[in-house]
């Protein structure tokens, strides 16, 4: 049998991670079922719940945990107190940003604002970002996607796996 040597891993890997897109109904009164493996995702922290505002690039909502919210707002203090740049951003996505418990069916009640932003209607995708997530509308979604994967593509871009190290090249 072979000998098994314990895993190291880096800081890094222990970060919580969103994966996969889950297409979910909303209910008339704006609930929508968070999906379990997000849900499992932020099982270990404090606040059982999501962190949910409008992104500022899409018509989607960006969404979180609040360890990535306590992160961006430690991000904050490398700009100059009270600037137009930490005053922008503080007004972007700090006053638009929902703290939304789950109930006891793993749901989350989405606000009107949310709901219109991102033009959902009966149904809501959630698409894992990796460290964040994104709910979107699913055909826009889907379209967002496809132009996105044609841009990579196109522009042939990859992901560095280890910091400070060159990116390696390959080709098909």
């Amino acid at each position: 049998m072979p000998r098994r040597h314990p895993v190291q891993r880096s800081p890094q890997a222990s970060m919580s991670l969103f994966l996969a897109t889950h297409i979910n109904k909303i209910d008339k009164k704006g609930r929508v079922s968070v999906p379990a493996g997000f849900r499992a995702t932020l099982a270990k922290q404090t606040f059982q719940g999501v962190v949910l505002f409008r992104s500022l690039r899409t018509a989607a909502i960006e969404g979180c945990g609040m360890d990535r919210m306590e992160r961006l707002s430690s991000g904050m203090d490398d700009f100059t107190q009270f600037s137009g740049a930490q005053n922008d951003l503080a007004a972007s996505i700090f006053a638009d940003a929902l703290p939304l418990s789950f109930d006891a069916e793993g749901r989350i009640l989405l606000t009107p604002d949310l709901i219109a932003h991102a033009q959902l209607d009966d149904a809501a995708a959630f698409v894992g970002c990796g460290p964040t997530f994104q709910i979107w509308q699913p055909a826009a979604f889907k379209a967002h996607q496809a132009k996105a994967r044609a841009r990579v593509q196109s522009q042939e871009l990859g992901i560095r796996l280890t910091k400070g190290q060159p990116q390696e090249e390959t080709k098909p």
